[in-house]
């Protein structure tokens, strides 16, 4: 998919048919012609482009021939197998040329909605190294606002596990702690970036640009740094409830072999006078009432003893 955009006079956005000076390409899940269509009319190389669809492609930002290039990682939702909610990362590229600025991505990204919609002060198309800056804050707000829902949806897990005996809600906690080594890894790399643009000036940044820049510093350091205390925790948690599920398996099957040990005495008892041999009291009018009583007495006997030592 293909998008331009550009700011006009008064400071609107709309969307155009053609490139011109100060607009925004933004590319999603671009189709061959697409890709050719932009790197000719934008000068900038195709392999690049490329690089920015491939989910694997580490951040990085690199210089060449006046235009800077620019690839980060952003955060999604996606669902495993079971159903599990899984935060991932995948790539998004900027390029910045002397006519416009291009974005390109695998996916139709909502961190990008802010900025179609109008949502975000200060931001205009022809700023184009502002507006490289503002995605940049934009990923990040996204990396910290996710990071709460895990941690909300770690929090909810943990109520459910107190009594669980299931295997469902370690298996949510595993889902969780992956996407957190996927953010970890992301927000580091991301770092390394915003590094190179702040020490050696990869793009022209006026004053406000660079408060801009250090403001995004400071949110991706309290990001990685909620990373690795959630990772930390919940490695700990998922280790503890484990823990706990045994127990409260064992706590059911001690109880359930007390209750069987308890009820194998009237089964012995009637069992022993059912032989067809001579016993004691056979003749009596109350052997009935006799067998009941010493089962019953039995019965109790080794309830109140394992109440006592607290076996159920």
């Amino acid at each position: 998919m293909l998008e331009i955009y550009k700011s006009t006079e008064t400071k609107v956005l709309e969307q155009v048919d053609t490139f011109s000076k100060g607009c925004w390409v933004n590319m999603y899940a671009p189709t061959e012609e697409e890709i050719n269509r932009v790197a000719n009319e934008a000068n900038i190389y195709v392999d690049f482009i490329k690089d920015a669809l491939d989910d694997e492609e580490r951040p990085r930002i690199e210089r060449e021939d006046g235009q800077v290039y620019i690839i980060v990682d952003y955060p999604y939702i996606t669902h495993d197998d079971a159903g599990f909610p899984i935060y991932e990362t995948i790539p998004i590229g900027i390029v910045l040329t002397d006519e416009c600025i291009i974005t390109v991505s695998l996916k139709d990204t909502p961190i990008l909605e802010v900025f179609k919609n109008n949502k975000i002060k200060e931001f205009y198309t022809f700023k184009k190294n502002r507006f490289a800056l503002q995605i940049l804050a934009i990923i990040t707000s996204y990396y910290l606002r996710y990071l709460k829902q895990i941690n909300k949806r770690t929090n909810e897990i943990e109520r459910e596990l107190h009594q669980s005996m299931k295997n469902k809600e370690l298996y949510a906690f595993l889902a969780l702690e992956k996407s957190l080594v996927y953010f970890t890894t992301s927000l580091k790399s991301n770092k390394v970036v915003l590094d190179k643009i702040l020490r050696f000036s990869y793009i022209k940044m006026y004053e406000e640009d660079k408060d801009l820049l250090e403001d995004v510093m400071i949110e991706k350091i309290q990001a990685i740094e909620m990373a690795e205390t959630y990772s930390s925790i919940l490695s700990g948690m998922m280790d503890a409830f484990a823990s706990i599920i045994s127990n409260n398996v064992n706590i059911v099957m001690k109880f359930l072999t007390s209750f069987t040990i308890i009820l194998s005495f009237p089964t012995i008892v009637f069992s022993f006078y059912g032989m067809n041999v001579d016993l004691p009291l056979q003749n009596s009018p109350h052997a009935f009432w006799i067998s009941i009583g010493v089962a019953s007495i039995l019965s109790t006997l080794t309830a109140l003893i394992f109440w006592k030592k607290k076996y159920f």
